[in-house]
This record gives structure tokens, sequence and C-alpha cells, in this order.
């Protein structure tokens, strides 16, 4: 841990010495000019000494209760899904098994899904980070039936207990993008629900939902 606060440390002390160049570098342009020249950033940015940017910097790398939160659903768990191709269409199930892992120290939720869905056998690879400096969740996905990552940024409301997250996926029908947006939600300590709900004909409609129950 005092190697890696101290790379931090050096990490820092980088980056302001070579901001620090340059501006000087373009203050001594500017003065083969004119003086009076000033960019915007000068005028409003306020240098953090050396100690705030080790600071600023450990709390960014340091896991925190969101991270305890993720950690909480290590292991494996049973989902049943459910899946609607249009609205008030009719319900498809699938079964997949999902492994949960924290990864890199503990800064990284990874889930691997395996099972059958539409006959054929599924794989898939997702990832849950807490970003400690926006506040903000973002998901991946990955898997074996198509070539595109999903990905969608969002909030944990501790009133409810989920997580509403929302992104954009790519239709492979017509090549467009459409947005999408997920809500997982901590129903009880081994049981999880995750809804996806899609837009089609510009009417947005549940497209998926997994019940996950751990082992």
């Amino acid at each position: 841990m005092k190697k890696f606060y101290l790379t931090l440390v050096i990490l820092a002390a980088c980056f302001a010495s070579c901001k620090k160049e340059i501006k000087t570098e373009y203050e001594n342009e500017n003065q083969k000019g004119t003086d009076t020249i000033k960019t915007k950033e000068q005028a409003i940015e306020q240098p953090l000494d050396s100690a705030a940017q080790m600071k600023a910097w450990v709390e960014y790398a340091t896991p925190g209760n969101a991270h305890k939160l993720m950690a909480a659903e290590t292991g494996t768990w049973n989902c049943d899904m459910t899946f609607w191709s249009e609205p008030n269409g009719k319900a498809e199930k699938a079964n997949s098994t999902a492994n949960i892992k924290m990864i890199l120290g503990g800064r990284y939720q990874e889930a691997n899904y395996s099972g059958t869905m539409m006959g054929q056998p599924f794989q898939g690879k997702s990832t849950l980070a807490y970003n400690n400096a926006s506040k903000e969740y973002t998901t991946t996905f990955i898997d074996n039936m198509g070539t595109g990552m999903m990905v969608a940024v969002g909030k944990f409301d501790e009133k409810t207990k989920s997580m509403e997250l929302k992104g954009d996926m790519v239709n492979p029908v017509n090549g467009k993008k459409t947005p999408y947006r997920e809500i997982y939600t901590i129903v009880d300590a081994t049981t999880r629900k995750m809804e996806m709900f899609d837009v089609k004909n510009g009417e947005e409609y549940k497209s998926m939902e997994i019940i996950m129950k751990k082992k």
C-alpha cells in the first residue's frame, strides 16, 4: 500500500511539474509579443499543492462503502431470465448462472454468465464500477450473442435499494443507436432483480427481467 501511495505522489508531482513547464513556455512566448495577454484557463485555475493532489488521488483510488456493497454479491447466483421482443409481446424464458467476484484490489465487480438462450449456448461478462470522483456507477456488458459492448451510467437510491442506469445500444437491424434503461434492485440478502427497458417505435417497454438467487 505504501508503494501505491508513493506512486500516486510521484504521478501528482510529475503532473504539477509538467503543467508548470507548459505554463512557463506559454508565458515566455506571450512576453515576446504583449505582456497583457492571459488565457481564460490561467485566470481561473488555482493550482493545488502536492499534498492536496496526493489526497485527491488517494481518495479516488481507495474502495469505500459502495465497493463493500458490490463485494457483498461475491458468489454464485442462479438467474431466471424472462425476455420480451416487443411491447405486450410473448414472454420467452431462459436460465443462466452468474459467478461474481471483486477484482483489482476490490475496486471493481466482475460477473461471468453461462447458460442457454434461444436454444444456443450463452456466455456473458459484466463489470460494475463506482467512481469515487463522479459519485456514479458504470456497468458494461458483453456476450457471445453479438460484437458490441453495452455501457450504462447511473446512481444508487438508498430509499428504494435500487440502481438506475442509462445508456445507448446499437440496433443491429438498422445500425442506429437506441437508448436503454436498467434498474437493478437489492430485494434481500440473497435476491436481486434486474430489469431492462428498451425503446421500440418511440415507446419504452420492459425487454428483460432477471431474478437472481444466491446459492
